[in-house]
């Protein structure tokens, strides 16, 4: 694919103090909404902005016994129509900035690919990342410093051709190569698997000592279409004992994000 990607382009040049003052103190634009927040917004400010773009969710179901020895103890395994779930997610990741703090391209524009699952603490649903996959160091230094998670540096492709987006990943021998098709928008219910699967305010990790986080984030509700996808390549998940494809392939093109501290868990 020879389209130009987001950290190939230019950097764009600072913005004066004025504009900077200016996004430091606005609402940001994925607060106009809250309605739809399982529970309410943490307390304090959040911290930094992004934007998750041409997303596609991929799962497989998986035995919970599988999972249990790859997650702390003090998170439990969250399941749907009575199985756990191992996740496939590959998108574009837009804008990625402290508060307050201009965005520039070669630095805050980059695709991910993450390996993930989905777990509970205190009543709260959240995720689990077994990797991210991007092709910034700088981002793979600054995540597992500050949040504690497991992010790789990796080949990483991700463009649009037409209304389809082409992923193509690699790092060593796990490979990750599929073309989504979005399709008609889903309305998820309230039982559904979509809504289980996406509807998600927090992410968990643990330092090297074991001890668990959670971090909370805003965004609007998904906006959600069904995809057609075609997997041509996929070794993320070799040494998972996976079981069936799940048939609702989701995609989403656009919601934008902001993420608050870390807090200890327990």
């Amino acid at each position: 694919m020879t389209r130009r990607l987001p950290w190939q382009w230019r950097a764009v040049g600072c913005r004066s103090a004025s504009v900077i003052s200016s996004a430091r103190h606005s609402p940001h634009v994925s607060l106009q909404h809250t309605e739809h927040r399982p529970w309410e917004l943490p307390g304090g400010n959040w911290i930094m902005r992004q934007e998750w773009n041409d997303l596609t969710f991929l799962h497989w179901e998986i035995a919970p016994s599988a999972l249990r020895p790859h997650l702390p103890a003090g998170l439990e395994i969250d399941t749907h129509g009575g199985a756990a779930w191992i996740g496939v997610v590959p998108f574009a990741m837009k804008g990625v900035t402290p508060r307050g703090v201009p965005s520039v391209r070669c630095f805050s524009d980059f695709p991910e690919i993450n390996v993930r699952t989905y777990v509970k603490a205190g009543g709260k649903p959240g995720v689990w990342f077994f990797s991210l996959d991007v092709p910034s160091r700088l981002a793979v230094g600054l995540a597992r410093t500050f949040f504690h998670l497991p992010y790789f540096h990796a080949a990483f492709d991700c463009g649009r051709e037409g209304d389809q987006v082409r992923y193509a990943h690699r790092r060593g021998l796990l490979e990750f190569d599929a073309v989504s098709h979005p399709g008609s928008s889903v309305t998820a219910g309230a039982d559904s698997f979509a809504l289980w699967a996406t509807e998600r305010y927090c992410l968990y990790c643990a330092d090297r000592r074991g001890r668990v986080y959670r971090g909370e984030v805003h965004h609007p509700r998904w906006p959600l279409q069904r995809a057609e996808v075609e997997i041509r390549a996929n070794t993320l998940l070799h040494s998972w004992p996976v079981g069936p494809m799940h048939p609702d392939v989701l995609f989403s093109r656009h919601v934008p994000v902001v993420v608050w501290p870390l807090g200890r868990v327990g």
